[in-house]
């Protein structure tokens, strides 16, 4: 049975924006807004490795809290990584400075996948308090966003060993080994099910789904072995009655499928405009996004320009049967840009 939200949570302006309700100012968030553009955040990390951190409740709640006490974001998301249920699971990987996740045994064979590890809860209770405390501090109109990787992208750095252009052996998988394939994505979807029950039991108010590298399939390739496991998480969480978001790079030509798979909220990047992007995703949906991360490195009259673009593109999503707009990035914060930038993007939008 679907929980019910609370009336404060329902007046949340994210909240509001994505399920179609009417937000008392136009919400915005960053995606890694809590991270290396803030010198707070580089300060309390020197010498803590990025996984030690994750782990670390305390930790989890400072760092997801500066940004909200810095630039007055209408959300805060979770510090955390897509691989951190993985390594809570067992699995040997580490998140390498300058390179990313990196898998000490690549997954490619069926005794491979068969020999994945489950996710317990308990394995991620560290999570579940660093929310506590997360909620604990939070403004009773900042929503608080969790989130997981999507089997898809957990799947190709399991296979490719890490970070990929190509996806090369990731594909060759799919194709040439179907059943094993499946078999990978279905047990990487039970761990992200885990973990995604685990932060809303814990309160999150909603929950992202990032499937970063979705964008380097075919429409075909991501009907066929990519959907059927996405809508199953989707799907499994769909009884907590909170705004599920989905989010890819370089996903234009899969907007429509990524909508289709039980969303609430369609992250877009900054390669469509968000009129675009609404009317391929069809009526019914919110839609997030979409300013450059690399443009807030430009003057500011050139970085005023871009969101009122994005602005004015958002009313016209709305306008093509999108059900809200969620300003924020079309990826995540640049580790050099001014955090005064990022300040002086929510005055904007909340003033416009």
């Amino acid at each position: 049975m679907t929980q019910q939200t609370p009336g404060h949570v329902r007046r949340m302006p994210l909240i509001a924006a994505a399920t179609g309700g009417t937000p008392s100012r136009r919400p915005i968030w960053f995606m890694r807004q809590a991270g290396r553009s803030l010198p707070e955040y580089r300060a309390i990390r020197a010498n803590r490795g990025m996984l030690e951190s994750c782990f670390d409740a305390e930790l989890v709640a400072e760092i997801t809290l500066q940004p909200v006490r810095r630039h007055g974001v209408d959300a805060a998301i979770l510090f955390s990584d897509i691989v951190v249920p993985l390594r809570a699971a067992g699995i040997d990987l580490d998140i390498v400075s300058g390179t990313g996740p990196v898998i000490a045994s690549p997954v490619r064979d069926r005794a491979a996948v068969d020999a994945l590890p489950r996710l317990m809860p308990a394995e991620v209770g560290s999570i579940a308090k660093g929310i506590e405390g997360i909620l604990a501090e939070l403004p009773d109109s900042t929503a608080l966003i969790g989130f997981a990787g999507a089997p898809f992208t957990l799947a190709s750095y399991l296979v490719e060993g890490g970070p990929s252009r190509t996806y090369e052996r990731t594909k060759a998988l799919m194709h040439g080994d179907t059943p094993t394939w499946e078999r990978l994505v279905a047990a990487l979807a039970d761990i992200t099910i885990a973990f995604l029950r685990v932060q809303l039991d814990a309160g999150v108010h909603a929950v992202q789904l990032f499937d970063s590298w979705a964008g380097a399939l075919s429409l075909a390739d991501y009907r066929r072995f990519v959907a059927p496991q996405t809508r199953r998480v989707l799907a499994e969480v769909a009884d907590y009655g909170r705004p599920r978001i989905h989010f890819g790079v370089g996903t234009g030509e899969l907007l429509h499928e990524m909508g289709a798979v039980g969303a609430d909220v369609v992250g877009v990047d900054w390669r469509i405009p968000l009129d675009d992007a609404a009317r391929r995703i069809g009526p019914g949906k919110a839609i997030q996004g979409n300013i450059d991360p690399s443009i807030l490195s430009a003057p500011w009259e050139v970085v005023e320009a871009e969101v009122r673009r994005v602005l004015a593109e958002g009313d016209a999503a709305v306008a093509a049967g999108a059900v809200g707009h969620v300003v924020n990035l079309g990826h995540g914060v640049l580790p050099n840009t001014d955090p005064d930038v990022l300040t002086r993007i929510v005055e904007l939008v909340h003033s416009a």
